[in-house]
């Protein structure tokens, strides 16, 4: 039997970095809207929710097909609040109203709207292949971790993180990954149990880098919108 894969779309109100950010126009469509059809244009996923304390999220959120069966309590929508509770709460919402049973939790941030249906599938589908109590999908780092460093109290460059290598060559770096924010799938068992995304049984999925922006200001929305509208042979305004 094919597991079932509930959708938490994750949009609270109140943003600061880009005011109305989750509803923001994002190349013709509101921002949460990108994550909302490649949601729900794929087969895996058995149904797709949004979890938002705000009611105007929540309008446009079932103007553009998903579900917002409940508001979030505002002790889950503080600028702090991490997303295991509120993944915790809406499966325990849709436990004590719903008679199905969903066996993975797929939490999905509108903030990653460059996210295609088929990484969403590709996950699910590292899940099965390998038995996995989590997938988390993350993207080539960019720049190279190694390539850090820090400035002291007096001013000097020091490396960030000293290495026993020594000096490598940027095309000899071993290769080195970065969460991404777009895709954290886990089993229910594993977000109740643990309330953790991370076991020794976590499989990573790999995101291209034209995939893997995350909206958090707003040069980062124009870059999205440059990259849609390009994409889909619309005019870009100027910056």
């Amino acid at each position: 039997m094919t597991n079932r894969v509930l959708a938490v779309i994750t949009a609270r109100g109140g943003s600061k970095g880009i005011p109305g950010k989750n509803i923001a126009d994002l190349a013709g469509k509101p921002l949460i809207a990108w994550t909302i059809e490649a949601a729900l244009r794929s087969k895996a996923v058995s149904r797709v929710i949004v979890s938002t304390d705000d009611a105007e999220i929540a309008a446009v959120s079932r103007q553009w097909g998903a579900e917002v069966p409940f508001l979030r309590p505002a002790l889950l929508a503080s600028d702090t609040s991490p997303h295991l509770p509120v993944l915790l709460h809406a499966l325990a919402w849709i436990d004590e109203h719903d008679s199905q049973r969903y066996d993975d939790i797929l939490l999905l941030q509108p903030t990653s709207p460059l996210r295609a249906t088929d990484d969403i599938e590709r996950a699910v589908q590292i899940a099965r292949d390998h038995h996995a109590d989590s997938v988390v999908s993350v993207c080539p780092a960019h720049p190279h971790p190694f390539l850090a460093r820090r400035i002291t109290d007096d001013g000097r460059l020091e490396e960030f993180a000293p290495r026993t290598e020594g000096y490598m060559a940027r095309q000899g770096l071993p290769p080195a990954y970065m969460l991404n924010g777009a895709i954290y799938l886990v089993r229910r068992e594993v977000l109740i149990d643990r309330q953790s995304f991370y076991t020794d049984r976590t499989f990573a999925y790999v995101m291209p880098q034209e995939r893997s922006l995350d909206i958090d200001t707003p040069w980062d929305l124009y870059l999205a919108n440059l990259i849609l509208r390009a994409r889909d042979g619309q005019e870009i305004d100027a910056y």
